[in-house]
């Protein structure tokens, strides 16, 4: 059973660096540019987790994740938000949203790694 990630940001390289990681770390990707079509996403298909721009045409993250969080299986997906927004406003905005944790960009690797074992997703092996 293969676990699933939905990554939504509006750049695609972006999005193709976070499939890599996310595919390394033995997850399913599959892409969103906005959040309208993450919402239409899943509103067919909850993934395990989603990665999560702020800034995004159409729909904006924050909006996004109001709107998933009402859904019926809403509360399900983690929620990790990917900012540049680093003020605590902003983090504190996302976090009474329904955001489970958030990082900041560029990440690596590492970075997502040590977030999702901070929220149960992966397991730590040290």
């Amino acid at each position: 059973m293969m676990r699933t990630c939905l990554v939504v940001d509006d750049s695609r390289v972006v999005r193709k660096v976070a499939r890599r990681i996310l595919e390394d770390l033995q997850f399913t990707c599959d892409e969103a540019e906005d959040g309208m079509q993450a919402y239409n996403y899943c509103a067919h298909t909850m993934p395990e987790v989603i990665l999560l721009d702020w800034n995004m045409p159409v729909m904006s993250g924050i909006e996004f994740l109001e709107k998933l969080r009402a859904l019926p299986a809403g509360n399900d997906p983690r929620v990790v938000f990917c900012t540049t927004e680093n003020d605590m406003a902003h983090i504190q905005r996302a976090m009474m949203a329904g955001a489970n944790e958030y990082i900041m960009k560029p990440f690596d690797t590492d970075i997502i790694r040590s977030k999702f074992i901070q929220i149960g997703l992966l397991e730590d092996e040290n």
